[in-house]
């Protein structure tokens, strides 16, 4: 399935639009606490800057899609704006990876659209209900992506 880049909306909430060297560092802290305490709701994604070319880690919340697959929200917290790793995944969805319970992991990015998607959200909102109320706040359709693995790296 191609990745389909999903425009950005004309509203939405400020949360997810909190950026800067401080939301960069807070996001580092993020990821040590989540690598020293571990958790099977949350994946830490690596991503190829898409004009920088330089790799970013994200934590973001995952949700498993079978055997070595995880599905992630773009939501930005219903921010009218796409997140940037998502622009990143758009611009190089086959130079991603994730770090899972210790373990590092090739993966391949593809958004889902239609039908797979609307089963996916649905399975999404019933096991984290925050992330119905984020389609409240802006009017751009939020991506879910899945993320299939394709090499498990050395950790």
């Amino acid at each position: 399935m191609a990745f389909e880049k999903t425009a950005n909306g004309t509203h939405g909430s400020r949360a997810g639009s909190f950026g800067g060297p401080v939301a960069r560092w807070l996001n580092g802290q993020m990821i040590r606490r989540s690598r020293r305490k571990g958790s099977t709701h949350t994946l830490v994604l690596t991503t190829i800057g898409a004009k920088t070319g330089q790799r970013r880690e994200t934590l973001l919340g995952s949700f498993a899609d079978g055997d070595n697959a995880w599905l992630i929200v773009a939501s930005a917290a219903g921010a009218a704006k796409n997140p940037a790793w998502y622009h990143n995944l758009a611009a190089h969805p086959d130079q991603a990876e994730v770090e899972v319970g210790g373990r590092k992991i090739k993966v391949r990015a593809s958004q889902l659209t239609g039908a797979e998607r609307d089963a996916a959200w649905q399975r999404i909102t019933a096991a984290q209900s925050r992330y119905a109320g984020y389609t409240t706040k802006t009017d751009r359709e939020i991506p879910v992506i899945r993320l299939t693995a394709s090499t498990t790296l050395a950790a």
